[in-house]
Order: structure tokens, then sequence, then C-alpha cells
């Protein structure tokens, strides 16, 4: 990167080299260094402990951070005083940025809108291939040779479809599903119900989402009071032959519970996300035709990461402008993401 100066504020790129090289791709890197001077280091372990980054620090006015990137502790804050803006070219910022951030009025910017979309893209199509019951028809398909009677599944018209939280991905993928005819439900104690209703959706409890939806979709963040959150009691209200699909996070769901309800062949289960992740080779949900797997793909990955490059350059641009962060975090969101 260049370190030749190109406005007043100084950028150091804080992530490891294989999320720089993915979040960073020739055109965002072209915007980046076009509006900031960029400094050629960042960190390693910590940023206290490289004599050249500690160096640099008083005079970074942004952190634009990202995977691989250390903790941004009061020891860092207090090295950077010039410090304005931690704009997170990644998801969460949960475990980087330490909450004295804001007392200082270091405004913190995340990119997990730009993650978010590919999870809520994969997570309606689950949903639309869920309704026909696609994944347990290809593997019947795949193992017995014969083709099964798709006159036999429920299909996705009239479908009822609970969204097990109103995170920002539960949003996403409520909007979309609007233009499906579908019923959908969702469940979350923030969210009211004129809130719901907006989203084109039904406010319910928990009980009632998992008694009354065709395929329950979990978002919830991981917090401790959602880890196990889905327990035996709670998948026992799901009706035969529903589908459970899990993008969020594994520890959600109590693990032994999903895979009793699973080898019974009482409901489906497409998982993005397991506990334990990646499961291990004797799980009997790797080889069960009504659970479909895949290796945490739902998030960002491939091409899609330079999305998260070109929101936190965004959010950079909207800075030196004087105009607020449209992916602004705030204290109290600090204390409710995963």
């Amino acid at each position: 990167m260049s370190s030749e100066p190109h406005s007043a504020l100084t950028v150091m790129v804080a992530m490891n080299d294989t999320s720089r090289a993915r979040v960073l791709v020739p055109a965002v890197r072209t915007r980046l260094e076009a509006i900031a001077t960029v400094l050629p280091v960042g960190p390693g372990p910590t940023f206290l402990d490289d004599p050249d980054i500690r160096a640099a620090l008083p005079e970074v006015d942004v952190l634009l951070t990202g995977w691989g990137c250390p903790r941004i502790t009061p020891e860092v804050l207090d090295a950077a005083p010039k410090l304005q803006a931690i704009l997170h070219a990644a998801g969460s910022v949960k475990s980087i940025v330490a909450p004295q951030a804001f007392d200082r009025g270091i405004q913190v910017s995340s990119a997990a809108h730009a993650n978010a979309l590919p999870v809520a893209e994969f997570t309606v199509a689950a949903i639309v291939l869920a309704g026909k019951r696609a994944f347990r028809l290809a593997a019947q398909y795949r193992i017995e040779r014969t083709k099964a009677d798709p006159h036999g599944m429920p299909g996705s018209y009239g479908t009822t479809v609970g969204l097990l939280g109103a995170s920002r991905i539960g949003r996403m993928v409520a909007e979309r599903l609007r233009n499906f005819d579908l019923h959908v439900l969702i469940s979350d104690p923030y969210l009211t119900e004129a809130e719901a209703a907006a989203l084109g959706a039904e406010r319910v409890g928990n009980d009632d989402l998992f008694r009354r939806s065709d395929i329950v979709s979990v978002h919830a963040p991981l917090l401790p009071e959602t880890t196990g959150l889905v327990d035996a009691r709670l998948l026992g209200l799901l009706r035969d032959g529903s589908v459970l699909i899990n993008t969020a996070r594994g520890k959600i769901i109590d693990s032994a519970a999903l895979e009793r309800e699973c080898v019974s062949g009482r409901i489906d289960a497409v998982l993005d996300v397991t506990d334990p992740e990646p499961l291990p080779p004797e799980s009997p949900l790797l080889d069960l035709p009504n659970v479909f797997v895949t290796p945490h793909v739902a998030g960002a990955v491939g091409n899609e990461i330079a999305r998260l490059g070109e929101l936190a350059v965004s959010e950079l641009e909207r800075l030196t402008t004087g105009q607020p962060l449209q992916h602004a975090i705030s204290p109290t969101e600090l204390g409710r993401i995963a």
C-alpha cells in the first residue's frame, strides 16, 4: 500500500495478511488510498509489542480492522490519542473493541450488514428448498436410486415459516420472504408487534413459533441467555415432518436433543453451523437423509468478502466528508450482539 499522504486522515489497516488480501481487493484498495494516508504496517498478535506499531499509533486517526485484529484495549486507546473511528471490515466487533472506546467518543462501525446479506440469501434459498423437502428427496434419490413422489411433500404455498430472532439477518430474511406466498412468524424479546408487522410478519413467543411453523430458521445471536435456547422441549413442539434451519451458531441448539430428533426421522434439519464444529466423522448427522449439513458457508466467502471492504471504505469516505456513519455500533448494541 502507498504511504503517500492523500488527506488529513491516517489509517492503520489492522488485520491479518489473508484478510487484507481478500477484503482490500485492488479496486477497494485504490478507493482507500485516494482518501487517506495508509500506514504500511499492521499489528501482529498485539498492537503494543511491535515497536514500529507503537511508534505509529500516536498519528493514527482511523483503525481499519478485520479478521486477525488484536483486541483494542484501553492501553491501545491511550497510545492512539488522535483515534476518531474504528471501522471493522468484518462482522462482530464485540471481541475486538473495548467498551472504553465509546466513553472516549470514538465512532465504531461494523461491516456486519455486508456479511449478513449472503447469510440471508442462503437462508431464503434453504427455506424455499426445504418447503419442497428437496434436501430429503435428493438424499433418498441418491441412496435408493428410486425417484420419490414429490407430491407427498408439503410444498411452499401458504407454508408457515418461523424466524427465531429478529437480528439483522432475521430481519433481512423476513423482508425477502415478502416475495413468497408464506406466513411468517417472528419471536424476539426486543421486537414489538408494530415492528413485526412492518416486516410483514406476526410476532409470537417461542412456544407458538415452534408449534405453528412448518419451517423454523434460527437467527438469534449466541449469548449466555441463548446458549442451548432450542432445547429438547422446544424441539418437541415441532410438528412431525417440519424443518429446522440453523445459519446462526451451533450452540444455540441443544446438540444432543437435535441429534435424537433427527435420528428418529421425525424432523428434517438444514445445518450450516453445528456444535461441535466441525462435526466428528462418526456423527450420524452426516449420514442421515433428513439432514443437510454445509461447512459454515452461509456467510461471506470467496468474492463476497470484498463487500466487507467496500462497506468499510464507504464508511471512511463518509467520515472524511463529515457525514454520519451508516453502520455505526452503539454501546447498547455492543452488549447485545454476538
